[in-house]
């Protein structure tokens, strides 16, 4: 079985970024022809099998519905598709050179986690805080069960000679608004989960945000974070091009991508998944996932060409606002329970970790954020998070419109249009009062 850690360390070792595309069709001819697309896209590439949303929460009769009646879906609906069918896509793609991974969303992951398995495939992502708060409404405690029986499934895999590996979501949080320290943190307690579940391959994630100043101390929090907490573990950072609000102009949607390959390679990263300049309008083609991969290769070459010193080689040990953030909510929930998924239980039930505009029923909804002069993420409100003594200057709470404004920074930045200063236009007011509901919530 190809094993995913030692593709990208072997990636690591020649000095190229591995790069990944999110993509997923229901189709198998269309599926089958994207991953052998993408896998000759650039020098180091992932292939995905991203599955659809019905499959995600388990509605697989939907999922039957929608293909006898020929409606696309979202994704590759992997456990509905006999094993054959599957086989058929997967036959002669997968390999050392080409490990596929499957991306799915799902806080009831085992159905998902025994089909990849079936497959011959080893590689997945998720979590019990990330794979949940953020989709739905199932509860947290069911959840972290649910990740404890799918992280056995995959361990169990050992036994035939695998080394199945897991990506935490917990870095992408909601995608956007969420200040990076407890990012990182909840990234870094997934991995924590992970290991003590038997998994002994894992990467943390962290998505793209507001300043690159920050993201590059954040991505180097996480690194060194993975290094105290996992020193027995085969572990690597990804970086996810921004999850928010997407520039709708080609040239911003391709400026925030080379500025998230330039983030991994200079931050230390050994993969970025990819997104295209199709983010803002529709599912993206087989075609433009392919140019996304190759615009993100040459820009991660062109920074690797440029970047000064060795950062890949270097933890960051000076000052890190985003580390001392990250450790102090680390250190806090490890010592609530010696077992980690009850501890990240007793963490959300005492609000010490608390997600900015989350609506789900487990999540406290006490903090708050806020983009400041600078355009760095920090926080208006803290709530019970417990890290007061290291929490820098609090900005002030966002109103409806700023809320509104703060969710399009990103996207105004790379499309070049000005922020409103005035009276808001129909447009806006209408956007303001949807986001006025969530304040309010």
């Amino acid at each position: 079985m190809t094993s995913f850690g030692r593709f990208v360390a072997a990636a690591r070792a020649r000095g190229a970024l591995v790069v990944q595309p999110r993509m997923g069709f229901s189709g198998p001819a269309r599926m089958r022809a994207g991953l052998l697309a993408t896998k000759h896209a650039a020098d180091a590439v992932a292939g995905t099998l991203t599955i659809d949303s019905y499959t995600r929460v388990g509605d697989e009769p939907a999922v039957v519905r929608a293909l006898n009646a020929d409606v696309p879906l979202n994704g590759y609906p992997i456990t509905s598709y006999s094993p054959h069918t599957s086989h058929w896509v997967l036959d002669g793609i997968p390999g050392p050179a080409f490990p596929v991974q499957v991306r799915h969303g799902s806080a009831r992951p085992q159905r998902i986690v025994a089909a990849l398995a079936r497959l011959g495939l080893t590689a997945t992502e998720g979590g019990p805080v990330s794979y949940c708060l953020p989709y739905g409404r199932t509860p947290l405690v069911d959840s972290v069960r649910n990740w404890q029986e799918a992280c056995e499934q995959l361990a169990a895999l050992r036994a035939e000679g695998a080394e199945p590996h897991l990506e935490s979501f917990g870095g992408c949080m909601l995608g956007q608004l969420c200040p990076p320290g407890l990012l990182v943190a909840i990234s870094a307690l997934e991995g924590v989960f992970f290991h003590r579940a038997g998994l002994r391959s894992v990467s943390l994630s962290y998505t793209q945000q507001t300043s690159p100043e920050q993201d590059r101390q954040a991505v180097r929090a996480l690194r060194r974070l993975a290094a105290e907490l996992l020193p027995d573990t085969d572990w690597h950072v990804v970086v996810y091009t921004y999850m928010g609000v997407y520039p709708r102009s080609p040239h911003g949607a391709r400026a925030l991508l080379e500025r998230s390959a330039e983030l991994a390679v200079r931050a230390g990263a050994d993969r970025l998944i990819v997104k295209t300049s199709a983010e803002a309008h529709r599912i993206p083609t087989v075609a433009e996932n392919v140019a996304a991969l190759r615009v993100a290769a040459r820009a991660a070459a062109r920074a690797a060409a440029t970047a000064p010193g060795s950062p890949a080689d270097a933890l960051d040990t000076a000052d890190n606002p985003v580390y001392a953030e990250a450790r102090a909510l680390v250190d806090a929930v490890l010592d609530l329970d010696a077992d980690p998924g009850s501890a990240l239980l007793k963490a959300f039930e005492r609000g010490y970790l608390d997600v900015p505009f989350c609506l789900h029923p487990d999540n406290a909804g006490r903090t708050r954020s806020h983009i400041d002069g600078a355009g760095r993420l920090t926080w208006s409100d803290i709530g019970a998070l417990p890290i007061g003594r290291v929490a820098g200057q609090r900005g002030a709470r966002l109103t409806a419109a700023g809320l509104h404004d703060a969710l399009t920074y990103v996207q105004r930045r790379y499309d070049r249009t000005p922020g409103p200063r005035s009276a808001p236009g129909p447009q806006r007011a209408a956007a303001v009062e949807r986001t006025h509901d969530l304040l309010e919530a």
